[in-house]
């Protein structure tokens, strides 16, 4: 079956909603969560539907195994190693946010040309040229690059030839992957226009 993307996104917002809810909560709706999150019932009993089946009538879902189902889902219950390529502001805010923890995302280290040594979470920080052999000592498989825009293309490259299958890119650049490769691109540009726009029309 054929997973859109908006329905990925969908997910985490459902799993943020039910967390955030009070212990004493036992079960809850799909019609509570819809229109809690301001969206579709329909949407929400299809999206739930294909990650858990059908909610009980009268009583809904339960919520912690909701949100365990949510989670194996979405693999957040398997930690996944990931290493990070240019350690300035960006990388280092990356490295330091504590809550990747609760997706199943574990930033190991980070590569960079000139930003050796330790970052200011205690995490280290290895000459690029060091990756190669650090890959094969550890089980990396997510790379996130933050590195400059004319370094990009060559980081992802290294990335790819040392057998890692996922690229999180935030450089300002669209990079250029094999078929067999997942990337997902952070575009911030994109997500600012939209902002901005949005913004215009509702003054």
């Amino acid at each position: 079956m054929k997973i859109s993307g908006g329905f990925l996104k969908r997910l985490p917002l459902y799993l943020r909603y039910l967390k955030s809810l009070d212990s004493s909560v036992v079960n809850i709706s799909a019609t509570t969560i819809a229109n809690s999150l301001k969206l579709g019932e329909v949407q929400v009993r299809k999206d739930l539907g294909t990650v858990s089946g059908r909610g009980r009538p009268k009583t809904g879902y339960n919520r912690l195994l909701l949100i365990e189902t949510l989670q194996d889902y979405l693999g957040y219950n398997k930690t996944k190693n990931a290493v990070i390529f240019g350690a300035g502001k960006l990388g280092n805010a990356l490295m330091s946010y504590s809550g990747f923890d609760d997706y199943g995302l574990k930033i190991i280290a980070a590569f960079d040309v000139k930003n050796l040594g330790t970052t200011s979470s205690g995490k280290p920080v290895y000459p690029i040229q060091s990756f190669p052999a650090y890959c094969k000592q550890q089980k990396i498989e997510i790379g996130i690059i933050t590195a400059p825009q004319s370094e990009a293309q060559k980081i992802c490259d290294l990335i790819i030839e040392n057998g890692i299958k996922a690229v999180w890119n935030f450089a300002p650049v669209q990079l250029n992957v094999p078929s067999d490769v997942i990337i997902h691109e952070e575009n911030m540009a994109a997500s600012l226009a939209l902002l901005s726009k949005q913004l215009e029309n509702k003054n």
